[in-house]
C-alpha cells in the first residue's frame, strides 16, 4: 500500500484494514470485516484488493446491498474460483457471482507473469467471465506486482 500512497496525489484517503487471522482466510469472518469498513466508505469510493481478499472482495459484492455507489473496484493477483481455476468450498464460482456485481462499476484487473501463488492463466478465465473488465497483464510482476502499483494509481486518477 506504501506504493498506492506515494503514487497517489495527497487528497487521497487510503485505509488499509486487516483482516482478522490474516494468515488463515476465513471467507465469512473477511466479508463481516469487509462490511464494517464498507459503512464507512463515503459514495464513490474506490476499493482495491489483493489475492484471496480480492476473490473475498468480489463474492461480497455480488451478495450485497451496497448502500453508496463506488466509483471502482480495482483487484490484483486474484484466483479465479471454480472451473480452471482454484475450488472453493466457501465461495461461488467466479462466472457464477459475475452477473450479480453492482451495475456501473468499473473493474480492474492486474496480474503479473511471474505470480507463483496465483497462475496467470486465472487473469484469462476472468477476461472471460467479466468482459467488461479493464485487464491489466504486467510483464515481470510477481503476486505482489514488485510493490509497484503504479498501474493501479495510474488508473485510478483516471476515473476523476
Amino acid at each position: 500500500m506504501a506504493s498506492l500512497k506515494q503514487e497517489l496525489d495527497p487528497g487521497y484517503e487510503i485505509r488499509y484494514p486487516r483482516m482478522p487471522d490474516e494468515a488463515d482466510p476465513d471467507p465469512v469472518a473477511w466479508k463481516k470485516a469487509i462490511a464494517r469498513e464498507v459503512k464507512h466508505l463515503s459514495n464513490r469510493a474506490i476499493l482495491v484488493a489483493h489475492s484471496v481478499g480480492a476473490a473475498i472482495v468480489l463474492d461480497y459484492l455480488a451478495e450485497s446491498d451496497l448502500e453508496r455507489r463506488l466509483a471502482g473496484v480495482f483487484l490484483v493477483a486474484t484466483p479465479f474460483i471454480g472451473d480452471g481455476g482454484w475450488p472453493s468450498d466457501d465461495l461461488r464460482p467466479t462466472k457464477e457471482l459475475v452477473a450479480e456485481l453492482p451495475d456501473g462499476v468499473p473493474f480492474y484487473l492486474y496480474h503479473g507473469d511471474h505470480d507463483d501463488t496465483v497462475p496467470f492463466s486465472h487473469i484469462g478465465l476472468f477476461e472471460k467471465a467479466l468482459p467488461q473488465a479493464t485487464v491489466r497483464r504486467l510483464d515481470g510482476r510477481n503476486h505482489q506486482l514488485n510493490d509497484n502499483l503504479s498501474e493501479i494509481a495510474h488508473d485510478i486518477r483516471r476515473l476523476e
